[in-house]
């Protein structure tokens, strides 16, 4: 049996002198204790904010990124370790791949997101606002990272994956960590710290962990750190009421477990793909984790006319699911976390029963390598209600395990009022093969969840499926479900980051965002910018181009080199009743002019152009103007080596302001352009060069 140490200030404390005994799930045995009450909170805390966010505000997006990817590939190539503890929860290779491999995956996810981050260690958000007639006066936001700790109470059915989604989010903002994951599992999140740790990929302070009971952990939060919790609505609500958590206004995001849906729609017949998807997909829902996920499937509505059909079905697959030690072949269905968590499941079902009805049970069936006495397991289950709208307790009481509500309906009106009546869930699922039925249920019902999948034939091959929350999409839901946002890409940042707005010259605004603002200073270079290498591009520099007079052979070559024949472009008589007075250029002839004049054409450290962030054709180009470009470093992006005979690099984005002879812009557009670094030994990653 492992004593489960804490990782506090840069050691490991060890268990306290009365440890709670954690249980395999399958075969009863101890597996750990846990016990935290040597731990000072107020030194983690302190130690948190002191040294870890110093060393994590230092960093840009890019080596934060960088950090989570490196951190990633490391905990791949050790995850059978992790698969190893796993098994002693009670969950199948299956069950533990969603935690293991899908959380290490969300810090693949999250480390990806560097490349639409800014080489800073803050975040410019957004446009700029011009307020002054004159342009001499502009205001932007930006995000820095919270000066405080992201304090991560997690619940008991994915270790791993409830850890890494949240420190995914908080590391990438720049933001320390301090995780308390349920005592019950708390030995597969320890083996995985354990290993973060001996790894020394992060920096010292950004995450550590505290085993067992921590009961005092929010007396010492303050307004600059974010606390997240999962777990049970009413143990939520109970720390989101902490005194400490309302006087000093820390944020909150609570995602509770909730009632959620899974609707069969009126257009799926059995026989059809969509009613044989909603069967594998209520099945996999009562059986993958043993039904303790905070996504799973609590009440599955059906048009009443195939109550019997789909309840035949269900049993049918339910029957090919052989239940028993999760480590043994051909078992797909393990426990539940512990005894404890049995009991809690069967008084859930007593409650119910008071209302609703038995539909389909699985009483005692012959565990393979296991028996019902030591190990925590709990056969499928679906209840039915003959009047699920009025009815109360299946839309209130939740078994945290393997157990459905079968609800009939009898118009999709009905059905949707039925997944409203869960008071607010993290998701809802229906399947339908009807594009009117799709739209109708998911703006109706969108209100009360935090996500809604469609299932149907064309999609089913490659979605995630009901209960898979992605890190691009934001994982929550309103009510019940707690209210709270978690993941979301890069919607997640802005949980760890205090958005400010900051106002002053366009010289100034540039200077800190390191962005070039409307207004700004564009010194002339000297030099032709794509004769430059990354580190000597300066944000603002400008180089200002020949210029060249529009001519009617310029239209009449375009067009026909393009195909471009728009009766704007080649027809004069066609022109009454339009915006225009004559012939007009094509908009790609005037872009394409302007690269022409812009682009040295002999080798330099410029290695490709790659493409067009923004492009807009502002004003009417006809023979006789004259135009001419602007050709200015807007923004920079240090780049990371892929390979040892990789060039390194960096991404300058050019906005190219084409001007008529008057000086008004025609057309104005962001290039995205890659060159190379002067020092190809030079560390990756050392910030921004304005």
């Amino acid at each position: 049996m492992r004593l489960l140490d804490n990782y506090i200030a840069g050691q490991w404390i060890p268990a306290g002198p009365s440890p709670t005994l954690l249980l395999d799930a399958i075969h009863g045995q101890p597996v750990a204790g846990a016990d935290a009450s040597g731990v000072d909170m107020s030194l983690a805390f302190s130690h948190a904010r002191e040294v870890g966010g110093a060393h994590l505000r230092k960093m840009t997006f890019q080596e934060r990124g960088r950090m989570l990817k490196t951190l990633a590939l490391h905990l791949m190539e050790r995850k059978e370790e992790f698969y190893k503890w796993s098994a002693h929860t009670g969950a199948t290779r299956t069950d533990a791949w969603i935690d293991v491999e899908g959380g290490i995956g969300t810090l693949f996810a999250f480390a990806s997101l560097r490349k639409q981050l800014p080489d800073l260690p803050y975040l410019v958000d957004g446009d700029p606002a011009m307020l002054s007639k004159g342009g001499t006066f502009i205001g932007h936001h930006i995000g820095v990272p919270k000066r405080g700790v992201a304090v991560h109470i997690n619940a008991y059915n994915f270790p791993i994956w409830g850890m890494l989604e949240k420190i995914s989010v908080n590391l990438l903002a720049g933001v320390p960590a301090l995780v308390k994951p349920a005592t019950l599992t708390s030995y597969v999140a320890h083996a995985m710290v354990k290993e973060i740790v001996a790894s020394k990929i992060l920096p010292e302070g950004a995450l550590q962990l505290v085993c067992g009971g921590a009961r005092d952990i929010l007396d010492h939060v303050g307004f600059e750190d974010v606390v997240t919790f999962t777990g049970s609505a009413s143990t939520g609500l109970k720390l989101k009421s902490h005194p400490r958590i309302l006087s000093e206004n820390v944020p909150f995001n609570l995602e509770a477990d909730s009632l959620n849906s899974l609707v069969l729609g009126p257009d799926a017949e059995p026989g059809s793909a969509e009613f044989d998807l909603f069967i594998k997909e209520l099945r996999k829902e009562m059986t993958i984790k043993c039904g303790q996920r905070c996504t799973a499937v609590r009440r599955a509505m059906v048009p009443s006319s195939r109550i019997e059909a789909v309840r035949d079905a269900l049993k049918s697959q339910l029957e090919k699911v052989p239940m028993g030690d999760p480590g043994l072949e051909g078992v797909r269905m393990g426990a539940l976390a512990g005894l404890d968590q049995r009991k809690e499941v069967q008084a859930a079902v007593v409650e119910l029963e008071k209302e609703a009805e038995t539909l389909l049970s699985f009483e005692s069936p012959e565990l393979v390598g296991a028996n019902w006495e030591t190990g925590a397991f709990y056969a499928p289950r679906l209840l039915t209600h003959s009047a699920p709208l009025t009815a109360e307790k299946v839309h209130a009481v939740e078994p945290f395990g393997p157990v459905s509500c079968l609800l009939p309906y009898e118009s999709l009106d009905d059905a949707i009022m039925l997944t409203h009546m869960g008071k607010g869930s993290l998701c809802c699922s229906i399947a339908t093969g009807s594009e009117s039925v799709a739209r109708q249920f998911v703006v109706e019902a969108a209100t009360h969840h935090g996500r809604v999948l469609v299932l149907n034939e064309a999609c089913a091959k490659e979605s995630t499926g009901h209960g898979s929350p992605m890190p691009q999409l934001v994982h929550g839901g309103p009510g019940r479900a707690g209210g709270g946002e978690e993941m979301g890409g890069l919607r997640g940042l802005g949980h760890y980051l205090q958005r400010t707005a900051i106002q002053g010259h366009p010289d100034m605004i540039t200077a800190i965002t390191a962005r070039h603002q409307p207004g700004a200073s564009r010194p002339e270079s000297q030099v032709h910018p794509f004769r430059l290498h990354f580190e000597d591009q300066k944000v603002g520099m400008t180089f200002t181009t020949h210029r060249h007079t529009v001519t009617e052979t310029d239209i009449v070559n375009f067009a026909n080199v393009s195909g471009d024949h728009f009766y704007a472009h080649v027809d004069e008589t066609a022109l009454s009743g339009t915006i225009f007075e004559g012939r007009v250029a094509h908009g790609y002839w005037v872009l394409s002019k302007a690269a022409g004049m812009f682009v040295e054409p002999h080798k330099g450290p410029v290695l490709l152009n790659y493409g067009l962030e923004t492009c807009r054709f502002t004003k009417p180009v006809y023979p006789g103007m004259t135009i001419g470009v602007k050709l200015t470093v807007e923004e920079k992006v240090q780049q990371e080596k892929r390979s040892e005979e990789d060039v390194l690099k960096g991404i300058v984005k050019f906005k190219v302001d084409v001007t008529d002879e008057t000086g008004e812009t025609v057309a104005i557009a962001t290039i995205l352009t890659m060159v190379a670094n002067k020092r190809q030994d030079a560390l990756v990653g050392e910030g921004p060069q304005a």
